[in-house]
């Protein structure tokens, strides 16, 4: 993405958040009574393939700690000008608290500086 983006060009990255994907292949742990106790996250620093599957779609979710992409954004010479792990606006309430214990989700927003010699 650095190597084909104009000086001053700017991209975003939305992505399952590094705690959700951790254990993805797990999901919740759940109580005797069908409750949601908790999301465990294990070998986080383990980078990893898992396959997911929703409403009859298969799809393939890469697990990457969030310092892979920090070490490789940030090297290739790209500022992170915004990040945020946004949480639900609306909805139903017990949904919105579900998404609400585990951050789901991340948005990154990159620029190329002008001229990468000089760090703002």
């Amino acid at each position: 993405m650095a190597r084909v983006l104009k000086p001053g060009g700017r991209f975003l990255i939305a992505n399952l958040n590094s705690f959700k994907s951790a254990c993805g292949d797990e999901g919740w742990v759940m109580g005797a009574n069908g409750e949601r106790l908790h999301y465990p996250v294990d070998n986080y620093l383990s980078e990893r393939r898992m396959w997911s599957e929703y409403r009859g779609i298969r799809v393939a979710n890469y697990h990457r700690p969030l310092s892979t992409y920090m070490r490789l954004l940030l090297g290739a010479g790209l500022q992170l000008v915004h990040f945020d792990e946004p949480a639900p606006i609306e909805g139903a309430p017990n949904r919105a608290e579900y998404f609400v214990r585990v951050p789901w989700y991340l948005v990154m927003e990159w620029v190329k500086p002008f001229n990468p010699d000089v760090v703002p």
